[in-house]
């Protein structure tokens, strides 16, 4: 097999960062001049997160071939700048499903369906598929979600176990991520969290290859010593994730330390040097903004950052690219109104209005879309965030005053965004219905679709092209019968279905920077190369902080 395999444990609690570890080691590789893929294994039993709770569960990330995918896969993609698809994420719930499903159609030949080895053998092929094919990468990354210890991430550890004795040492590599705190009453490191994470990986049969010590400050050598120790790791095996001020310099740390060197040497792989210029180059540019812009982030999931991950870090990359710091506001919709709207938004140079699903908050992110747009601050809005757009415009331009969603008023006599049936998407698995009775379930518009980018607008201005791929999760569209009313009033719809069926993009062309997408283009933003809308939104905000 080409293939090589490491496969990232985490022990002690959640949140060590996992994901940004394998992306960084994931980029190191990759910069050794090897194909790196990475694979995220989720313990729990939802069969996908594309019903769960942002509060919850965080961000939704969507692949281009519509796949709902844990938030990891966004740091995957914007690491490596390599698209990941539905190949690259599963969990307790789509494996489990998977094997009743066989066991209903009689694959099992009326044998008793077992954890071993029928569980263990649906996620052991669930890895081995990322080898298969002539592009089959060089090297996978295996993250298995969640700590050592919980019972839900047993099956996936012991298919991990086994995957060791079938390929072989030379082909595979156990590397655990575990916290290392400092107690500063005490003014030292403690290594027993760490020591006991490592005893409850043995006490199932794996034995880590390499320790990564999540900590606040750099652990002194001596340190490192023990923990090899009583770990039984090799002294040079113990390495520092240690907290940094912005996450891009990770896999420069991890360089520094020699970590892909190690990983290196024990699978086997071609001695290069890591070309990393690109990479100092961004931390560089992170570090030395020529200004700073204000952006306000107007959604109802503000309380869990999480839920907006992508978003985040694709106004950071607008920033990169015009050389300023970003400082993002977040704004509960919920509290936003007529009265209050100037106060919420005071000092901000860019509104943004995200997406998201349900009734709630919608006003206030319409009135903050109003304020936007009376006082000419530059206003990005993302799916939902387009459709409140469309909704504010007819109201307070159009003189629709009902006007609404058909999501949010099904009685409105001008229901400018519109559950529309005719093109339900059933490529990837359906989603879970969300209202009991309702007709919802497996009706989201997911993954990439093409988009037609009007000459002379902003987004073509942005995109320098007619035809783009973006990535969707919604069901309710621009109802096309308001289009030439809302037309006649000064929207302009810059970006469009091929067949200019569906409304994609929307903008306002007396204003300096007024532009709705129905897509999620933060799902495409890249430190490197940052996402024309982003880049150009953060370009606007900056010319009005100017003023």
């Amino acid at each position: 097999m080409k293939t090589k395999f490491i496969f990232v444990t985490g022990g002690v609690l959640s949140s060590l960062g996992k994901g940004l570890a394998a992306a960084s080691l994931g980029a190191l590789l990759q910069a050794r001049g090897l194909s790196v893929t990475i694979q995220k294994l989720d313990p729990y039993i939802n069969v996908d997160p594309g019903t769960m709770n942002p509060f919850q569960h965080g961000e939704v990330f969507v692949t281009d071939d519509g796949a709902e995918t844990d938030l990891d896969l966004g740091h995957y993609e914007r690491y490596l700048d390599v698209p990941m698809s539905h190949k690259n994420n599963t969990t307790s719930g789509a494996i489990y499903n998977r094997v009743i499903a066989k066991e209903r159609h009689g694959d099992y030949l009326g044998g008793t369906v077992q954890v071993i080895p029928h569980i263990t053998d649906e996620i052991k092929a669930k890895v081995l598929s990322l080898a298969e094919g002539d592009d089959a990468p060089d090297v996978a990354i295996i993250e298995i979600g969640g700590t050592v210890g919980d019972i839900e991430g047993l099956p996936f550890l012991e298919a991990i176990r086994q995957l060791r004795s079938d390929l072989g040492r030379d082909n595979c590599l156990n590397i655990h991520l575990t916290l290392v705190p400092y107690l500063k009453a005490a003014g030292e490191h403690k290594t027993k969290p760490t020591q006991h994470s490592v005893k409850e990986l043995l006490s199932i049969g794996i034995q880590p290859d390499i320790i990564l010590c999540r900590c606040e400050q750099q652990i002194p050598e001596e340190m490192k010593r023990k923990i090899a120790l009583f770990c039984n790791v090799d002294q040079d095996a113990v390495f520092c994730s240690v907290d940094v001020e912005n996450i891009y310099q990770v896999p420069l740390k991890f360089y520094e330390e020699g970590f892909d060197q190690k990983v290196a040497i024990m699978l086997r792989l071609p001695a290069r040097n890591a070309h990393l210029d690109d990479w100092e180059k961004l931390v560089h540019d992170c570090a030395t903004p020529t200004g700073k812009v204000s952006i306000a982030i107007v959604g109802k999931y503000v309380d869990l950052k999480e839920a907006y991950k992508s978003l985040h870090e694709a106004l950071v990359h607008g920033g990169i690219a015009n050389r300023v710091d970003v400082e993002l506001k977040y704004v509960n919709s919920e509290e936003v109104t007529e009265k209050n709207v100037a106060e919420n938004l005071k000092g901000c140079q860019g509104i943004l209005v995200p997406g998201g699903f349900g009734y709630r908050g919608v006003e206030g992110k319409i009135e903050a879309i109003r304020y936007a747009r009376e006082h000419n601050i530059p206003f990005f809005g993302i799916c939902l965030g387009m459709q409140c757009a469309v909704i504010e415009f007819a109201r307070n331009v159009a003189g629709m005053a009902d006007a609404n969603s058909e999501e949010f008023n099904p009685l409105s006599a001008h229901k400018v965004i519109y559950l529309m049936t005719e093109w339900f998407d059933f490529r990837t698995q359906a989603v879970e219905k969300r209202d009991a009775g309702s007709d919802k379930g497996g009706t989201l518009r997911l993954g990439a679709y093409p988009c037609k980018v009007q000459p002379k607008t902003k987004a073509f201005a942005a995109y320098q092209r007619e035809m783009v791929q973006e990535r969707h999760r919604h069901r309710y569209e621009f109802n096309n019968a308001y289009k030439d009313v809302l037309g006649e009033k000064g929207l302009v719809f810059s970006g469009t279905a091929p067949d200019e069926s569906l409304v994609e993009i929307v903008e306002l062309p007396n204003h300096p920077w007024f532009v709705g997408c129905q897509f999620h283009p933060e799902f495409k933003s890249r430190p490197m190369k940052a996402h024309p809308l982003f880049r150009d939104f953060i370009a606007a905000a900056k010319a009005f902080a100017k003023k």
